[in-house]
């Protein structure tokens, strides 16, 4: 582990290439201090967070998730309204719904599941941003739902350009994409792209584009996007350890004053990778959850949604290839605002 002084009053911890392999219905991640490369079926994430001063645990709230087969990888970025115990029980409750839908191809449920949560949490004062994503291998279609959050950049190898990642203009605007537990919204919009090998997504929480330029304006996506634009392709940590030294360069309280979290997406030539003994325990995990759900206060099954895609592809491989998510939104037309 090396330390690395970034301005006056922060300090970038990283990793030295410390990755594992998400195992079959493995569920990761939490609200701690983390450097950590993770590695999923034809994806690779990399995630930085940092809570704020020395706290144990922050409001930004970083999950991966792989499927029992491996071809559903969800990744999920929250940030959480408050700090301390109220953000790490409402983080545990994040982790039991990245359980309960680990097996679920479509994320529409899981989304709905967490703004419902979070509206009863608004009582409280709790609400969040979030970005749900899911990356099915099989058709390598990467689906993104923002809830108010900042909006991810998208690299894509063929064309060695960077771009801000949003969803195109609909006609229909019936659901806004508002943070989580504002309304009892029935669905958050989604929208999908499909990832080539070596593309990638940078996903952040908003101290980045809030941190500000020498002259005390903030950087703002564009300036985000600009810094991006600048950076020396990297593996994922290096990456990251560039574009959060930059920003901090700009001005001596940058990174310093709120929680911190990047996370970094990268699209991989990696099938998804089933061992036996993998297989036997998401096998035991499932029949455990089945046994506890005798009970009715106890967490769901992590069952998996009846489709053909998610059920007959599990069997038959080339049916998994037959998923297009039925959306009022053309997928894969290309993001706007990109910088030459």
């Amino acid at each position: 582990m090396v330390w690395f002084g970034i301005g006056s009053d922060y300090n970038l911890r990283m990793a030295n290439g410390d990755e594992q392999h998400m195992t079959c219905m493995e569920v990761w991640g939490g609200s701690q201090l983390t450097e950590r490369g993770v590695q999923m079926g034809g994806l690779d994430a990399w995630v930085y967070s940092k809570p704020y001063g020395n706290a144990g645990r922050g409001g930004d709230v970083y999950y991966a998730s792989s499927c029992a087969t491996g071809r559903i990888s969800r990744l999920l970025l929250a940030d959480v309204s408050g700090h301390g115990d109220a953000v790490a029980s409402t983080a545990g409750d994040l982790r039991k719904l990245m359980r309960r839908y680990v097996n679920y191809l479509d994320q529409t449920q899981f989304v709905r599941s967490m703004n419902q949560q979070f509206v009863t949490l608004s009582a409280q004062g709790t609400f969040a941003t979030a970005l749900a994503t899911t990356f099915f291998a099989p058709t390598r279609l990467f689906t993104i739902c923002n809830a108010g959050h900042p909006r991810p950049l998208l690299y894509r190898a063929e064309s060695k350009q960077w771009s801000i990642l949003e969803m195109a203009h609909s006609e229909d605007r019936s659901a806004q994409n508002i943070p989580l537990g504002i309304i009892d919204l029935a669905d958050y919009e989604q929208f999908d792209v499909e990832l080539e090998v070596g593309d990638l997504v940078l996903c952040y929480t908003d101290a980045l584009i809030e941190s500000k330029n020498s002259d005390g304006e903030f950087i703002g996506e564009a300036g985000l996007l600009e810094i991006v634009m600048g950076l020396d392709l990297q593996p994922g940590e290096a990456l990251i350890k560039g574009l959060l030294g930059k920003i901090a360069e700009r001005h001596e309280k940058n990174l310093s004053e709120d929680d911190v979290t990047v996370m970094l997406l990268r699209a991989s030539e990696r099938r998804p990778r089933n061992r036996l003994q993998d297989k036997f325990g998401a096998m035991g995990r499932m029949l455990g959850s089945l046994v506890r759900a005798i009970d009715p206060r106890a967490e769901r099954p992590p069952m998996p949604d009846f489709n053909l895609a998610n059920i007959g592809g599990a069997i038959i491989p080339r049916l998994g290839k037959r998923w297009r998510p039925v959306r009022p939104l053309q997928a894969n037309r290309p993001p706007r605002h990109s910088l030459p």
